[in-house]
């Protein structure tokens, strides 16, 4: 599968961080919802005076309703003469036109190859939660998830490590038609910050649908004494929904990063994430790797 641009046109890489809580999410939805990408391309379309036409945004990731971001990557193809008279002052008149709660930091031509959604080889979540007794800093309220239950994150740590590494992660996720649910999950960590906050580390190829919150839910209910900390690790090999696992709320998490290649691996990576993905043994599995 090729992902050539159009003769023409220059691929435009954006980097962006934005405040979920207003956002029903960010790809477009029918209905007028407010979502991240129907708002950065209706402020591409006024700045650079294209009236009728859209220029569709592609994105490494997207979040669900109420996740934040704060190094989401997105692209869009944009006609050569169009670039060449809006580039050295585009930031300026999109933070004009945009509203205060998305921001747009960088746009810069893309290197060949690149895919802001298929180049990608990892992407890092972080999950912020407090078990203070008083709740949450009422200015860290859209942040940070309140558990009224002390947590043990030692006992959280020991349990991610069943997680780690290449597995089916079906029982962690909303099943999408048609995607594979095989990831592999890099780095699942906790840390307890000087200010009680426990912040989780989670970083992946990619992830399917609730993934993350899934994965959250599971830990929580080790790390406050419900559950032991063998329990996350056979929901997994279990290899189906289990009821107990809760998804968490969607405002602890944001997407903290993304990374690529080198520049001279982007194509290669692009292609390949396209790929069907099967575990040792299995029969193949139609979906990309990076399905998100």
């Amino acid at each position: 599968m090729s992902d050539e641009v159009q003769p023409g046109f220059v691929r435009v890489r954006l980097d962006l961080s934005y405040d979920g809580s207003g956002f029903h999410g960010w790809a477009k939805q029918a209905g007028g919802k407010r979502t991240v990408q129907g708002e950065i391309e209706d402020a591409l379309r006024t700045v650079t005076r294209s009236r009728d036409t859209t220029y569709e945004l592609t994105v490494a990731g997207r979040t669900d309703a109420g996740v934040h971001a704060r190094g989401q990557v997105a692209h869009v193809d944009l006609p050569e003469a169009l670039w060449a008279e809006h580039r050295e002052k585009l930031l300026k008149r999109l933070a004009g036109r945009l509203s205060r709660d998305v921001r747009i930091w960088s746009a810069v031509e893309a290197p060949a190859g690149f895919n802001a959604r298929f180049s990608a080889i990892w992407r890092r979540y972080a999950y912020r939660v407090t078990d203070a007794t008083g709740g949450v800093d009422p200015l860290l309220r859209g942040h940070v998830l309140w558990h009224d239950w002390p947590l043990d994150v030692a006992a959280m740590n020991e349990a991610a490590k069943a997680l780690l590494g290449e597995h089916d992660f079906a029982a962690y996720c909303k099943k999408r038609e048609g995607a594979t649910t095989i990831r592999t999950l890099q780095e699942l960590s906790l840390v307890r910050g000087d200010d009680g906050i426990v912040t989780a580390t989670v970083r992946a190829d990619a992830f399917c649908h609730n993934m993350v919150r899934s994965l959250i839910g599971a830990l929580l209910f080790v790390g406050d004494g419900h559950r032991p900390v063998e329990w996350p690790g056979k929901v997994l090999a279990a290899g189906v929904r289990d009821s107990a696992v809760h998804v968490v709320r969607p405002h602890g998490l944001t997407l903290e990063e993304v990374g690529y290649p080198a520049d001279d691996q982007l194509a290669a990576r692009n292609l390949a994430a396209r790929n069907r993905r099967t575990l040792p043994g299995a029969a193949a599995v139609e979906g990309c790797v990076t399905c998100d």
